[in-house]
């Protein structure tokens, strides 16, 4: 990611997640629940066992559907919390020593102290890219402004 422009430091806490994604996803997700619920209520000849099948299978179709929706990063005075689809992570800012977004990445990838990777699944340039870019240059210009501020940081 080409670091043309600083982004300004925003007002914490920020909470960066793809928005667009998240809204169809969204509306996926109801419309896929409404759908099957109603086909599930209006075939004949279901009992009732049948009809709840047809909801219950709706609702866990949902469910995944807002579960993809979940990811999001938020950063505040004290660090950042990266909330990918099934787990959550606290870091503080000395933690993070790079925000990567390569051409070809799905998403952010954060490159941390311990001298692990972890993805960023909230900031994600799949519909929205420039939105995406710029997400991941304001939360590198935080990690760099963060993590520098903190004595003894460990910097890559």
């Amino acid at each position: 990611m080409p670091d043309n422009a600083t982004p300004d430091l925003p007002a914490l806490p920020v909470t960066f997640r793809p928005g667009v994604t998240r809204a169809v996803l969204t509306v996926l997700a109801v419309v896929t629940f409404v759908t099957i619920t109603a086909v599930g209520m209006l075939l004949d000849g279901l009992g009732l066992g049948e009809r709840l099948s047809f909801a219950l299978t709706a609702l866990l179709l949902a469910g995944v559907l807002l579960l993809l929706a979940r990811p999001r990063v938020v950063a505040d005075e004290a660090g950042v919390t990266v909330i990918n689809l099934t787990n959550k992570r606290r870091l503080a800012w000395p933690e993070i020593l790079r925000v990567n977004l390569r051409q070809g990445d799905p998403w952010v990838f954060l490159d941390l102290s311990d001298g692990t990777s972890l993805p960023v699944l909230g900031i994600q340039p799949g519909i929205a890219r420039q939105r995406a870019i710029d997400d991941a240059r304001t939360l590198r210009a935080l990690v760099e402004a963060r993590s520098s501020a903190a004595p003894g940081a460990p910097r890559g």
